[in-house]
């Protein structure tokens, strides 16, 4: 017979970035935060925003918080308020579970409550009038009216599968209109110092275009070069 495992396993120890850390990503979009990964990091497309309307701008940035609730339950997402810290931001790993909410507007107030900045999952959420008036930014795959269990088993703090990516807690999350992405905690140093340079390149790229550039350099060379055939 197969023993019954505990409902809930908790991580004794929550690593976390420092404040340096995390500020450094605070207002960054995603797309460069990619890029300063070289190409890695982003959740499927599948989980988006929960659009509030209006095209205001969101993005946020912090430490995850991982929840591996299984499919169709959220004992563990409930369990992971005791340790929600400021800035956290909750993911929820439902096993991209599509029959229920992996969430409402109560699980969210609550974390917003606790100080998070965001909540993240790889499944529906429901309730969407009152998340979006409890103010906490939901990144979902959409929504569903069916209710969870809350009965177990689940974990808090250890590494999930969420959105095609490895998350582990006190990994650095930053999400906007664009999506989800996961900057892994050993590269949180390497990936401040790329995103630097990204954002620069990015600046000089934006300027030729508003100074009218039609064509980009390299392009122009490619084109002139034996490189490219031209044909009937």
């Amino acid at each position: 017979m197969i023993e019954e495992p505990p409902l809930l396993t908790i991580k004794k120890e929550f690593r976390r970035p420092t404040e340096s850390q995390i500020s450094a990503f605070q207002g960054a979009a995603t797309g460069l935060v990619v890029d300063a990964l070289f190409g890695a990091g982003a959740l499927s497309s599948a989980i988006q925003l929960l659009d509030k309307g209006g095209g205001a701008e969101v993005c946020v940035a912090g430490p995850a918080l991982t929840v591996d609730c299984g499919p169709a339950d959220i004992l563990a997402a409930l369990a992971s308020l005791n340790y929600v810290k400021p800035g956290d931001i909750v993911i929820s790993a439902f096993s991209g579970h599509q029959g229920c909410a992996a969430g409402g507007d109560r699980l969210s107030g609550m974390m917003k409550n606790c100080g998070a900045a965001g909540f993240v999952t790889d499944g529906p959420v429901r309730d969407s009038a009152g998340i979006i008036a409890c103010g906490l930014p939901v990144w979902c795959t959409g929504l569903t009216p069916a209710s969870p269990y809350s009965s177990g088993p689940g974990s808090v703090g250890f590494p999930v599968q969420i959105g095609g990516q490895e998350v582990e807690t006190g990994d650095i999350i930053v999400a906007d209109r664009d999506g989800v992405v996961v900057v892994p905690f050993e590269r949180i140093d390497e990936t401040i110092q790329s995103l630097a340079r990204v954002r620069q390149l990015e600046q000089d790229l934006d300027a030729q275009v508003a100074e009218g550039l039609k064509v980009p350099d390299r392009i122009v060379e490619l084109l002139a070069s034996d490189k490219v055939s031209f044909s009937d």
